[in-house]
């Protein structure tokens, strides 16, 4: 009789612009697992409120109409066979390329920061990874909302490194971009997750770090299976 493998439930988190996307994604590809995109949420809270103009021109959000909205706003994902991808749906809507542009980008840290989004969000994510086979990338996945996760990765880079990935991201999506822009845009993040006081960006105790400023897809790839193999995937 076949023992059925139970499958684990795997946390990426780490600095903004870092690759933990991609490789979250390929991994899950890879093993046959749910890939869930935190910050894809995250960005899709920020995407509505910025079209239902809950942001005062000084950049304040309206947090009462915001907090009354959110159960609003369902955030989904579904699989594209073209991209061997999913894409992200707010309210039935594909948003993935809108969730991406530098408005959301520098917008996104103050949603997140708020608890009541937080917490709206971490619930739909345990939801969605209950029961293991799942990759999960984003900034507390491995402290707070999978604390218990059979394999945890911490991945970091250079602001410069990764505002450069940034950048080049944007000019192949054809979308306009300024390199000094974008770094500053990673340098603020970067304070603004590991300083807030609701689920601050750190390295899980039990997590491995990947610094990944000098390495290619391919060899990060290979890293991330073996981590995985050592896990019992």
């Amino acid at each position: 009789m076949n023992r059925s493998v139970k499958k684990i439930t795997i946390a990426i988190d780490g600095h903004s612009s870092c690759g933990k996307s991609t490789m979250a994604k390929d991994l899950a590809r890879e093993v046959g697992y749910v890939y869930v995109d935190t910050g894809a949420m995250y960005r899709s809270v920020t995407l509505y409120a910025l079209r239902h103009h809950l942001f005062a021109p000084d950049g304040s959000i309206d947090v009462e109409a915001l907090r009354r909205q959110m159960p609003d706003i369902r955030i989904s994902f579904q699989f594209n066979p073209a991209t061997g991808r999913p894409d992200t749906y707010l309210n039935g809507e594909l948003v993935e390329n809108d969730i991406r542009t530098m408005e959301v980008s520098n917008r996104v840290s103050p949603i997140a920061t708020l608890p009541f989004v937080r917490q709206a969000m971490v619930a739909q994510q345990q939801e969605m990874g209950k029961g293991g086979g799942v990759v999960m990338d984003g900034r507390d996945i491995g402290t707070v909302v999978f604390p218990h996760a059979e394999l945890k990765i911490f991945v970091t880079a250079s602001a410069e490194v990764r505002a450069q990935r940034r950048y080049d991201e944007l000019k192949a999506k054809g979308m306009e971009a300024d390199y000094q822009e974008i770094l500053n845009n990673v340098q603020e993040r970067d304070y603004i997750d590991s300083h807030r006081e609701v689920s601050p960006l750190r390295k899980a105790d039990d997590a491995i770090e990947l610094d990944n400023s000098n390495m290619t897809i391919a060899q990060q790839k290979e890293w991330l299976m073996e981590r995985f193999r050592e896990a019992g995937g």
